[in-house]
């Protein structure tokens, strides 16, 4: 079951990192813009580097750490918006998956930093965000340590694929984007693999398909958020090429991904392991007749459809 409370707070990772104020104005914008809490959470480990090899050494514990980069943390919020957003400061001793998890329990959203890490560890780090959001329960931001504002921020990005799991996504972006006045462009890619058409003209059948899907997935938001203006965009790139080009041009890209301690999901998984622009990433949590749909249809096909 979802623990997404739409009025909640605003979660936002501390480190005390210089990078990582950057993040903390993102959330606190965010936290200011909703008229949330916004709440500074560092997480820590309770073992400290030092060693007897070292006799004259007396390093600060990891938990002073954490105090001194929430105090830090909390002076930049305060010199940047003064007193217009009501803060809380936490200190948490675990994993940080499980700290920022319990934190962001009944928040709005959770916002975390990107790694610069490369490669493999990318990919680790990755996996890293797509899990908290699973076990948040709430959206999980992932900012890029070279986020600063700018005009691309009035323009949001969501990918849909027609499904159920797109539907808090979808949420998601509509209300950032009415938030934010700005725009919101509905990304839908992916030619079908099979080419079953019905009249031989495999793109325009597509676009047509493509097309009535969108109309019947979105009338639901334009109706409740009048004021947001849409573009429908529909690509025959593969899903997350798609999103990660049209990351070049607006301010946030918001992904569905499948909540659980571990969630698969390759294009939320490359989407915030490519992009340079913040990234949402939103868990969908399966009604029980979801759930049981989901396993006939597993049963009865062979394929594996990568989705959003």
């Amino acid at each position: 079951m979802s623990t997404w409370n739409r009025t909640g707070p605003v979660v936002v990772e501390v480190d005390g990192s210089a990078e990582n104020l950057r993040v903390v104005d993102y959330a606190s914008a965010e936290a200011l813009r909703a008229g949330a809490e916004l709440v500074l959470v560092a997480p820590y480990s309770a073992h400290s580097s030092y060693t007897p090899m070292m006799p004259g050494y007396a390093p600060r514990s990891p938990a002073e750490h954490a105090d001194d980069a929430l105090r830090a943390a909390v002076a930049h919020v305060r010199h940047r918006d003064g007193y217009a957003t009501e803060l809380a400061a936490v200190a948490g001793e675990g994993s940080r998956v499980r700290v920022l998890a319990h934190a962001a329990r009944n928040a709005r959203m959770l916002v975390v930093r990107r790694s610069r890490s490369r490669g493999a560890q990318r990919l680790v780090n990755t996996q890293v965000s797509l899990t908290l959001a699973g076990r948040a329960g709430c959206p999980v931001v992932v900012v890029p340590a070279t986020w600063k504002p700018s005009l691309l921020d009035r323009k949001v990005a969501v990918g849909i694929d027609g499904t159920a799991l797109c539907t808090e996504a979808l949420e998601f972006a509509f209300g950032v984007a009415a938030g934010r006045e700005a725009d919101l462009v509905v990304v839908h890619a992916g030619l079908p693999a099979e080419h079953a058409f019905d009249d031989g003209d495999p793109d325009h059948t597509w676009i047509s398909r493509a097309d009535h899907m969108l109309s019947e997935t979105l009338a639901r938001w334009t109706s409740r958020f009048p004021a947001v203006k849409v573009t429908r965009f529909l690509s025959s790139r593969q899903p997350a090429a798609a999103l990660v080009r049209e990351s070049a041009d607006v301010g946030l890209v918001v992904v569905g991904a499948h909540a659980g301690p571990l969630p698969i999901d390759p294009v939320a998984r490359r989407s915030v392991a490519a992009m340079t622009c913040p990234v949402a990433v939103v868990p969908h949590h399966p009604a029980t007749a979801e759930r049981g749909h989901e396993l006939h249809s597993s049963r009865h096909s062979d394929a594996v459809v990568p989705t959003y």
